[in-house]
């Protein structure tokens, strides 16, 4: 066995994909999508607080999907489910409150979502230090310069802000859950599968858990009765939960932790420009400079990894 090599995709315990659509074009949505959770959050603070969005977003997927996930979900061992209840609350829960309560402390959103986007860097210390994967050079260095083509792309937006020290690393924390999410669901036997759909209403229904406890301690946690906090809540749940989260375990079942973590860093570029179309915030030349030095980054990352798992054990 190949041990240089990252986790297989054959160990990751969701169901064989099907492959009709191309990867590429799976991780073309999942940018679009993930960007659009940033848009979500946006849109949304106009209108409610991000913790009470989130949290009717995760009430509203459940009720959602139960019908369709019922038989699967009492079919399922109560072991598997409580591992997957795990990475949920790492993945969603960990995640999206780290992100948003460093908002709502004052960490501006330019710099909360760069620290969010330091997801391949920190996947891949991890996976080096903790679980002792080697990554080759060149994905080293794909993975350096897809962070300065962040950087470039979000310099423009970045902010100090005055939030109190240990807010900032909130944002670094959620990181690092959902860092910690990914590499465990990767890492997973295939006998502790669950399907796409089962996986997500299990996410969703024990983070929303979470969430309630943080919108409970901001207020009440009653829906917000104005259009504009409806329409926060259906585009989270369709764009940003069911479109981001499930192309995001689609596309980890079918590559490595690492490239799509990486394919990730077309998101803040990505981000800005969404922002620029639908709420008039400026652009500049760094944006589409940092978008093509993150493109460039993200090359060297799939092709390194090719490289790497040719070379001989």
């Amino acid at each position: 066995m190949n041990t240089s090599n990252e986790l297989t995709s054959a160990t990751l315990p969701l169901v064989a994909p099907r492959r009709a659509l191309p990867l590429p074009l799976l991780e073309a949505g999942l940018v679009v999508t993930w960007s659009s959770g940033f848009i979500g959050a946006r849109f949304s603070i106009d209108y409610a607080p991000a913790s009470l969005v989130v949290f009717w977003r995760c009430v509203v997927v459940t009720l959602i999907l139960f019908p369709f996930v019922a038989r699967q979900l009492r079919q399922t061992p109560r072991t598997v489910l409580l591992k997957n209840a795990g990475i949920g609350l790492l993945a969603m829960a960990g995640y999206l409150i780290g992100v948003t309560e460093g908002i709502a402390l004052g960490v501006p959103a330019g710099l909360a979502a760069l620290f969010a986007d330091l997801l391949p860097m920190g996947m891949a210390v991890l996976a080096a230090v903790v679980l002792r994967q080697r990554l080759g050079r060149r994905v080293w260095a794909g993975l350096l310069i897809g962070l300065a083509g962040v950087m470039l792309a979000t310099h423009d937006a970045l902010a100090l802000g005055s939030a109190p020290p240990w807010a900032y690393a909130l944002p670094v924390l959620g990181m690092l859950s959902l860092a910690v999410a990914t590499l465990w669901q990767k890492q997973a036997p295939a006998s502790q599968a669950m399907g796409l759909l089962p996986n997500l209403w299990l996410q969703c229904f024990v983070s929303t858990f979470a969430f309630a406890v943080v919108a409970g301690w901001h207020g009440s946690l009653a829906p917000v009765a104005n259009s504009g906090f409806v329409t926060s809540v259906l585009w989270t749940v369709a764009l940003s939960t069911l479109g981001g989260y499930g192309l995001y375990w689609m596309c980890l079942r079918r590559s490595s932790a690492t490239r799509v973590a990486s394919v990730l860093y077309l998101s803040p570029p990505l981000t800005l420009l969404l922002a620029w179309a639908m709420f008039d915030e400026p652009l500049s030349w760094l944006m589409a400079l940092g978008m093509a030095v993150s493109t460039l980054g993200i090359g060297l990352v799939i092709r390194g990894e090719a490289r790497q798992a040719q070379e001989p054990a």
